[in-house]
């Protein structure tokens, strides 16, 4: 881990921005906590066939030609923007509560630990002691 991580990391002990506890834990214990998956990070692109392999088949064949046209229309722009007026596009089609839209929801976020998030590497107990150390 470099100087800069190294600064990252020991910002995120001090100043503790998610109240983990940082404070009462062992040395190992802030690294398990660090590297443990318990944050979600949007997606900002999600390619067609990922989206078009969520769409509840069912669903898709409820559709009106027209509606099936506007998400055809919307897969081939290649790369969907999970957050932006395609999703408002596919709920309105779909229905807020329908499986597709659901099912869409659950991949539009990706699973990292709080060590991820802040762009460092896996921590292991040394670098917690080197961390706060500097």
């Amino acid at each position: 881990m470099n100087k800069a991580q190294l600064e990252i990391l020991k910002s995120e002990i001090t100043a503790d921005p998610l109240s983990r506890g940082y404070s009462g834990m062992t040395d190992a214990q802030i690294s398990d906590d660090l590297n443990t998956t318990y944050r979600e990070r949007n997606l900002n692109r999600l390619d067609a066939s990922t989206v078009f392999n969520a769409i509840d088949k069912g669903e898709y064949n409820g559709l009106s030609d027209a509606n099936k046209v506007m998400i055809w229309n919307i897969l081939h722009l290649g790369e969907i923007n999970p957050f932006g007026l395609e999703a408002t596009i596919f709920i309105d089609i779909f229905g807020a509560g329908s499986e597709t839209i659901t099912d869409l929801a659950a991949i539009r976020k990706i699973p990292q630990s709080r060590a991820s998030e802040l762009g460092l590497p896996v921590v292991c107990e040394g670098f917690v002691i080197d961390a706060k150390s500097i």
